[in-house]
């Protein structure tokens, strides 16, 4: 199991980490969000002493991470760093022998992985020669082709269309059944409350929730209240609502759990036709909601 304890750490005035800490155990998939500049990247940097926390400590099995576990660590950064020049099975396959692959054991590696990306013709062609896309299966190919332990991914999704959002979330689907830890970043909530099973959310350096999604769900102050009448606009009239929509027209709001659901159901149907009323328990983006505004 990954361990980030009490992680602290400051560039000048900035504080990047402020007692951040989560862990990640083995075939489970962990969702990190946060906003720009929470310290996501950060984090995941001092995984593998790219940063050095000022205190604080990462952990793997209960021990101080060595050089050696971290080459069993697979990392894609969340600036690409791959060669753009260089062919991309050759480039797989440079990538396993740095991490302690045999040569023909890298090759192999290299291309499984190729044919399982749907890019098995495209290996002698360069990486600059791929559409961003492609460029992007390559650059998770390459930060698995060890056959890592732990997987930590940064914004892996990043520029993806609808079809390799898919494909990418079934490899980390598939990485999490054969008991590797994965943990990544992503600003997409719905794909996340879809792929993980735990998530962390951190703001301005500090975990502010973690657990399983079902755990936040049952320890979030709020419901998930939808209404619509007569297809029109419609005011519940509930002073403490969170507006949880895009325009009013959604009629959507994160309520109290305490509050009186008949009462708006009643009123609801005294404006007009209810063509829909749901409560249900908050969604990850209301939780997402909830703790970085408090």
């Amino acid at each position: 199991m990954l361990s980030l304890v009490d992680l602290h750490k400051r560039f000048g005035e900035v504080t990047a980490l402020d007692g951040a800490g989560f862990d990640v155990e083995p075939g489970r998939i962990v969702g990190f969000l946060g906003p720009n500049g929470a310290g996501k990247t950060t984090a995941m940097r001092c995984v593998f002493d790219l940063v050095e926390p000022d205190s604080g400590t990462v952990t793997w099995g209960g021990r101080p991470i060595t050089h050696e576990d971290r080459l069993s660590f697979g990392y894609m950064p969340e600036e690409r760093g791959l060669y753009p020049k260089m062919k991309i099975g050759e480039q797989l396959s440079y990538f396993g022998r740095l991490s302690g692959l045999s040569r023909s054991d890298a090759a192999g590696e290299a291309a499984a992985w190729l044919e399982r990306l749907g890019l098995a013709e495209r290996a002698l062609s360069k990486l600059e020669e791929l559409s961003h896309g492609n460029q992007q299966r390559v650059q998770l190919a390459a930060s698995l082709v060890h056959r890592p332990q732990l997987a930590v991914l940064d914004e892996p999704f990043s520029g993806l269309d609808p079809i390799g959002v898919e494909a990418m979330a079934d490899i980390i689907r598939s990485l999490a059944g054969s008991g590797m830890g994965v943990v990544f970043s992503s600003h997409q909530l719905d794909l996340v409350e879809d792929v993980c099973q735990d998530v962390v959310i951190i703001d301005r350096g500090r975990v502010m929730v973690s657990g399983t999604l079902d755990e936040l769900k049952d320890r979030s102050e709020h419901l998930h209240l939808e209404v619509t009448v007569d297809g029109k606009e419609w005011d519940p009239q509930l002073a403490d609502a969170i507006y949880a929509g895009n325009s009013r027209a959604s009629n959507r709001y994160l309520v109290d759990r305490d509050v009186d659901v008949t009462a708006i159901l009643e009123r609801a149907r005294a404006a007009g036709t209810v063509t829909q009323f749901s409560v249900e328990p908050p969604r990850l983006s209301d939780i997402f909601r909830e703790a970085v505004q408090r």
